[in-house]
Order: structure tokens, then sequence, then C-alpha cells
């Protein structure tokens, strides 16, 4: 596996607004779009510290900024806290159905009223259907997705991707009016529940950001792991800041026309 990811291209974006930080600038770097991505290999970048967006893999690559932390949950040392143990039981009355697609009226309109309501200040604001199909397809052919119902009504979506280890969290979009449910730490709960009972290890969570308040949830779930200096270690064991590197060399080829 290892001597395949060597011979990987990959490509830089210019820099651009980072979406986290206002201050910084960003540059992302994304696996060619034309290399075949089997589940075997998008396990391996995950362990890099590669997310997926769409049909893209794409990891931070900032000569000035080293904030964007991959992040996991180890899920078998895994226990709820007091506050996660009341929104767990707050939510067990919701009917929980796996799908095969969220190309539908019903989800979509659901995420129309959850940017609307959430993220009106974010990158995906004016929601677009065109938007919602490709950020949130099934590209790679192993995407799970759970519909959460209050009764009849729709109130949550969690999009993940199933690997050999894990899960991936790709998205969770929910109902705004629920907010009592807390349904965004109740989506993490449940891919961990899930992965506890398949006896995988763990949840990968995304990029935590020291910084930014709308990463700092990802802390709350322990034990977290953080991806610095080329290895995962529990985020109590590490300084603020580090250098997010994964020891394994990859082909560059910078800022494709």
């Amino acid at each position: 596996m290892t001597a395949s990811l060597r011979d990987i291209r990959v490509y830089t974006t210019f820099p651009h607004a980072c979406s986290y930080l206002a201050e910084q600038e960003a540059t992302t770097l994304f696996i060619d779009p034309r290399q075949a991505i089997s589940i075997d290999l998008y396990t391996q970048l995950s362990i890099m510290g590669f997310r997926r967006s769409g049909d893209h893999l794409y990891r931070p690559h900032c000569s000035r900024c080293n904030a964007c932390v991959p992040s996991r949950v180890r899920v078998d040392g895994f226990s709820r806290s007091r506050s996660q143990n009341r929104v767990w039981n707050r939510n067990q009355d919701l009917r929980v159905v796996e799908a095969n697609t969220i190309d539908d009226d019903e989800a979509y309109q659901l995420y129309h009223r959850y940017i609307e309501g959430r993220h009106a200040d974010g990158d995906m604001y004016p929601p677009d259907r065109d938007q919602y199909r490709s950020f949130l397809n099934n590209g790679l052919q192993c995407t799970r997705y759970f519909r959460f119902y209050e009764g009849e009504s729709l109130v949550g979506v969690v999009v993940a991707d199933q690997m050999l280890d894990g899960l991936s969290a790709i998205y969770t979009f929910y109902d705004p009016r629920a907010e009592k449910r807390s349904l965004g730490t109740y989506a993490v709960l449940y891919q961990i529940h899930l992965m506890q009972e398949a006896g995988l290890d763990y949840v990968y969570l995304g990029y935590w950001i020291q910084n930014s308040h709308k990463m700092n949830y990802k802390s709350r779930f322990r034990p977290l792991e953080l991806l610095q200096n080329g290895s995962w270690q529990p985020r109590e064991a590490l300084p603020p800041g580090g250098d997010v590197s994964h020891g394994v060399p990859l082909r560059f080829v910078d800022n494709p026309g």
C-alpha cells in the first residue's frame, strides 16, 4: 500500500481566503481527480489526513499556517459524558432510516432550512440544489445516509463514508427549530455507536482548529486523536499548534490550469 501512495499525483490550489480563520490565506492539496480510489486507498489517505468533498480528496497545505489538524475519535475508549448522555437519551424517540440517496425534495428542503438558519454567513450560502448534489454525492460508492425522523418529520441527516477502519463523518444537517435536541452532537454520538457495534476503530471528524469556534465541538468527544508530526496522538498529550505532516512523499503538480 505504501508503495502505491508514493505514486499518487496531487495538485495545489492558488492561495485563497480561509473559510475558518478570517486573517489567514489557505492553500489546498487535492488528489488527482483521475486517480482511481478504492476503499483500501481511501482508508490510507484518511489516515494521512485527507478528507472528501464531493468527488475530491483534499487536505490543507498552507505555507504560513498549520492550524487545521486532522482529528478522529477512538471509539473503543469512548464513553459519553453526562451532557452527552442527556443528548443521547433525549433523542431515543427518533426513528433512524439508512437510505441509498438524499437526492430528493424532503432531504434537500431540510438542508435548505439548515443553511438558511445556521450558516447564512458561510461558503454554502445561499443553498443550491446542484451544489448540494455535488457536495454530498456517493462518488466513491461507500457513502451511508442516515435520516432521523421525529414521527413522520425528517429532522436530521448524517452523511458518512464507510472505510475499512471506521466512518468518515462527511456532513450533518438538521432542522434548526429542533435546537433543544442538540442534533449535531447526537449525530456524532450515533456514528460512534455504530462503529462500536461494528467493532471498528474510529470516527474521523475532519479538521480540528483550536481557534475556530465552529470546530471546537470536536474536542468534546474523547479520546480524540490528532495527526501531528506524522503520527496520530491523543490530543491531551500534545502542545498547542504543531506541524501537520504525514511522512509519505507524494508527487506534486502545482496550480493546474
